[in-house]
């Protein structure tokens, strides 16, 4: 692999550094045969700077940028004709990604199991993923305390057959070609658990709807 060109090598620790050859080299493995060392170290370096800038833990930094890129190169490889299995591609965003996009991620995820695939991102992405969204989703068995804020990129609303719509306006992507959908709910920032229940169960019945439309059998009972 390449040196880390696209930072200022003093602004990494020897840690860093090394998680993200490491990093490089697992992604390499995983799009081998379709994308090269350079495409792939692009995409983790932008990936990396995007979450720079934040307030997000140092050390996580590098598996937050592997986590992105490896999401990034995927839709890029789909959009490309590289990879495509016939599976639908829904793509959720909202403000902060922070919340009410989140909790669409975590239903859709859990409901289609391997049979679609979801993303979700923000217009400006927050730091964390919203405390009360984490806890009302618990109440359902839907772990999203792993998930992180995150921007869309140009190649991501490519790939996406759907993209949803939960409030950010004018700054939603419009790409010719897709199915766009806006659902107007409550932002679940500033609320606590108790309110943040009717937006959850909202987002669950408008998923089970999506996924109805698009063929896609839900892989639990009616209620979770």
């Amino acid at each position: 692999m390449t040196e880390l060109a696209g930072y200022r090598r003093e602004s990494l620790s020897i840690d860093q550094q090394l998680a993200l050859r490491t990093a490089a080299s697992r992604l390499g493995e995983a799009f081998a045969g379709i994308y090269g060392s350079e495409t792939i170290e692009r995409f983790l370096h932008s990936s990396y700077d995007q979450f720079a800038t934040g307030s997000t833990i140092p050390n996580f930094l590098p598996l937050l940028a592997e986590r992105f890129a490896r999401q990034r190169l995927t839709a890029l490889a789909r959009v490309e004709g590289h990879t495509n299995d016939g599976r639908p591609v829904v793509l959720f965003l909202c403000v902060h990604n922070a919340g009410r996009s989140q909790m669409a991620l975590g239903f859709f995820e859990h409901l289609a199991g391997d049979s679609a695939i979801a993303w979700s991102g923000g217009s400006e992405p927050g730091v964390e993923v919203n405390p009360a969204a984490i806890a009302a989703m618990a109440e359902r068995g839907i772990d999203i305390s792993a998930e992180y804020p995150k921007p869309w990129t140009d190649e991501i609303v490519r790939a996406a057959d759907v993209v949803v719509s939960m409030g950010c306006g004018d700054a939603c992507p419009i790409f010719p070609g897709k199915r766009y959908e806006d659902w107007i709910l409550d932002d679940p920032d500033g609320l606590d658990t108790e309110q943040v229940r009717p937006v959850r169960d909202e987002i669950e019945r408008r998923v089970r709807l999506l996924l109805a439309e698009l063929n896609v059998p839900a892989a639990t009972p009616d209620r979770l």
